[in-house]
């Protein structure tokens, strides 16, 4: 599934191409999505301006002057900007037209995505309205962690990827996150200091902005809106690195199912 960095870099892709423009058309070729994509998408974006694209989580935001069209990418979904006489695939579910004569397209194989449509605050969608602070921002603490994870049982892994504590964190860069603060994955997270939770909110900023800056890890899907793939699996540290040696101390990385996720940790590294 698409993370946050991946999501980020297609935010940054579109946003100078698609802001700005009007739509002129909505080609829908397949409504069953996780959610049904409105029927009447082509009347209410039709005439439309964008002007701005915005993530909330993994959520990207498309605002125009009557509303907000929320997207999501799910398991695997992807955008592109295309001409629009250019044919269809199997899989391109939805055309946005602009008159441009270009089109954002959006493709899903597994139909797990979404294309919805508010008319109120989009960060007050059902959604939306529930998820935790921007990883990014100044509203994650080390002290805002701490303090919500007193009495947890739960593993810290699960909590820092548990959107209503902090919107956005995936698999994959909680286990990076959790490598560079030197935590376990699967100890109790009400069994963190302060200290500690201190050093992993400045490890999952890191990693997360480590990550934009690269264009997003590409795993098996995700490439950004003009076709191009993520390059920062190149800097993975334990994930996919089972039985490898760590790039710190040599040990070799192990590789656990946890919480139904592949999770991967130095048993030197972290404790």
């Amino acid at each position: 599934m698409p993370e946050l960095p991946e999501v980020e870099t297609i935010r940054c892709g579109l946003e100078p191409l698609v802001v700005g423009h009007r739509i002129v058309g909505v080609a829908l070729r397949n409504r069953a999505l996780r959610w049904p994509v409105p029927e009447k998408l082509q009347e209410i974006l039709n005439g439309q301006v964008i002007h701005a694209v915005e993530r909330r989580a993994k959520y990207l935001m498309l605002r125009c002057q009557s509303g907000t069209l929320i997207l999501h990418l799910g398991m695997s979904g992807s955008l592109r900007i295309l001409p629009k006489q250019k044919n269809p695939t199997k899989h391109d579910h939805v055309d946005i037209v602009f008159s441009n004569g270009r089109c954002l397209r959006y493709n899903d194989p597994r139909r797990f995505g979404a294309l919805l449509w508010t008319s109120s605050d989009p960060v007050q969608h059902e959604l939306l309205k529930d998820l935790g602070p921007e990883p990014l921002t100044a509203s994650l603490t080390g002290d805002y962690l701490y303090e919500r994870s007193r009495r947890r049982i739960v593993s810290i892994k699960q909590f820092i990827m548990d959107s209503r504590i902090v919107s956005g964190v995936g698999n994959i860069y909680a286990n990076e996150a959790l490598f560079t603060a030197g935590i376990q994955p699967v100890k109790a997270a009400g069994r963190i200091s302060r200290k500690r939770y201190q050093r992993l909110a400045a490890a999952i900023k890191k990693t997360l902005r480590t990550a934009i800056a690269a264009g997003g890890t590409t795993l098996r899907d995700f490439q950004d809106e003009s076709g191009n793939p993520g390059y920062f699996q190149m800097k993975l540290k334990v994930y996919g690195r089972g039985g490898e040696p760590c790039l710190v101390c040599g040990r070799r990385i192990r590789h656990v199912r946890h919480g139904q996720r592949s999770t991967y940790y130095c048993p030197r590294c972290q404790h």
